[in-house]
């Protein structure tokens, strides 16, 4: 069993879905955690479940993004709970339009929430961590769509191949103070999935609490409960060697997500002009184009 008692965790965007999920494992596990939403009664809500199943949990309502939120999030959890060991990065909204119909304010408010609100509440944690000594947990949140790209997401999948690039190189900078940063890749049937063409009626059937076909469990997709033991996993002692990872889960699927790399090579003496790299583009490189 993962212990995480005297641990004390705050996680994003914690009133409801999978950031609520995260909330609820980590404190089944013994940790006390500090649940953030912008609704004060959704957050209320999500402590009450927490502390009527016998864990700790304290409210803290802001929104992420500024540095203001991201330092009343670290206070609370020390002058609530004394310490600060896990920060999730969780929270997190959707303007999806295709390039031609996405706004600045549709691209701005999606990046302020899930990659300035990751950078600022990481930066708030580490510098509490540190302060602490005795290291401490980064826990980010990212998604497929920064991996690959989706269709109709430019702001999300930006801001979620970011968070991919925050872990890898946090990972490195803060390896002296004993802080690992991992992201994860989460995959379940929340409302934000039922976007998604042909998920819809999934993922209201989910939220039904009707059972997830094995078919789609198999391909990776289930409810949030499955992500939420990965959180946990990550939060624990458990994890302390494992650092710079994105690493997916969903339904019965646990993943370790490459990070980019060079697939090809060509060489060519005296460097390239735009002739040459026009003979030898579609023999060198072609066979090996991404999809």
């Amino acid at each position: 069993m993962i212990d995480l008692s005297g641990k004390v965790a705050v996680v994003t965007g914690s009133g409801r879905g999978l950031g609520l999920a995260y909330a609820r494992a980590l404190a089944a596990a013994g940790a006390a955690v500090v649940v953030n939403d912008v609704d004060a009664e959704v957050a209320e809500e999500a402590v009450a479940t927490i502390t009527k199943a016998g864990g700790q949990a304290a409210a803290e309502v802001v929104a992420v993004g500024e540095t203001e939120a991201a330092d009343r999030l670290v206070t609370r959890a020390v002058e609530e709970f004394g310490r600060l060991d896990v920060m999730v990065t969780n929270a997190g909204i959707l303007r999806d339009r295709t390039l031609k119909n996405m706004s600045d304010e549709d691209f701005d408010l999606v990046i302020r929430t899930h990659l300035r609100g990751t950078f600022t509440c990481g930066r708030a944690a580490a510098a509490r961590f540190r302060e602490q000594g005795g290291g401490g947990r980064l826990v980010l949140v990212g998604s497929p769509a920064g991996q690959q790209g989706n269709f109709g997401q430019t702001n999300y999948a930006s801001a979620k191949a970011g968070i991919a690039a925050i872990a890898w190189t946090w990972a490195m900078e803060l390896a002296r103070d004993e802080i690992t940063v991992n992201a994860v890749i989460p995959v379940a049937l929340t409302r934000m999935v039922a976007t998604i063409p042909g998920l819809k009626e999934a993922a209201e059937a989910a939220e039904r609490g009707e059972p997830v076909p094995a078919s789609m469990r198999r391909a990776g997709l289930g409810v949030t409960d499955d992500v939420a033991p990965l959180v946990v996993f990550l939060a624990s002692d458990a994890s302390a060697g494992i650092t710079g990872q994105c690493i997916g889960i969903g339904g019965d699927k646990l993943a370790l997500w490459s990070r980019p790399a060079e697939l090809v090579q060509a060489f060519n003496e005296g460097g390239w002009d735009a002739e040459r790299i026009a003979e030898s583009f579609e023999p060198v490189f072609g066979p090996s184009l991404q999809g």
